[in-house]
This record gives C-alpha cells, structure tokens and sequence, in this order.
C-alpha cells in the first residue's frame, strides 16, 4: 500500500475540523452554563435583597411593637395609680359616712 500525502492531508484537514468543532461546542456549553450561573446569581441576589426587605419590615415590626407594648405598660400602671387614689378615695369616704352614721 502506497501513502498518498492528498489522503494523509485530507485526514489531518479532516482531524483538525472535526477538534476545531468540539472546541467551539465545548465553548457554546461553557456559555451556556456560565449564562445558567449567572441567572442563578441573580436570582440569588434577588431573592436575598427581598429576604432582608422582609427580615427589616419583621424588625421595625418588633420595634414597634415593643414600643406600643411599654406604652401599654405605661398606661396600665397609670390607671393602676389612678385607681388605687380613687379606692382610696371611697374608703376615706366611706369611713366618714360610717363615722357620722355612728355619731
């Protein structure tokens, strides 16, 4: 059998095309996942940016209802104060009448 260096060229051509074009849909692929990781990313970001929205409005939330509840507190030992002065009141009032009764 004889080498023909036409056959060996084309063989060799033939070779490099066909790695040449492996090359290019190993790149294609490559984009394409790099595309995927960087839509994940973004959907990551996304979804932490909203998760910390959602965790600062739970905190102001919190705040909030912390302050209204000491406020609460505030008042409920005001009305207690309030009405231990009118108990008081009555009982003062009540052992007067007593005493007058009595007389």
């Amino acid at each position: 059998m004889k080498h023909d260096p036409e056959v060996s060229r084309e063989m060799e051509q033939s070779s490099t095309n066909m790695l040449k074009d492996e090359l290019r849909l190993s790149e294609e692929e490559a984009q394409k996942k790099q595309q995927r990781a960087d839509l994940a990313l973004l959907e990551a970001k996304r979804m932490t940016s909203q998760y910390q929205k959602e965790a600062e409005k739970c905190n102001y939330g919190m705040d909030s209802c912390e302050e209204a509840r000491e406020k609460a507190e505030d008042v409920v030992e005001e009305q207690r104060k309030l009405t231990a002065i009118w108990e008081l009141r009555a009982r003062e009032r009540m052992e007067r009448r007593h005493h007058e009764v009595s007389r």
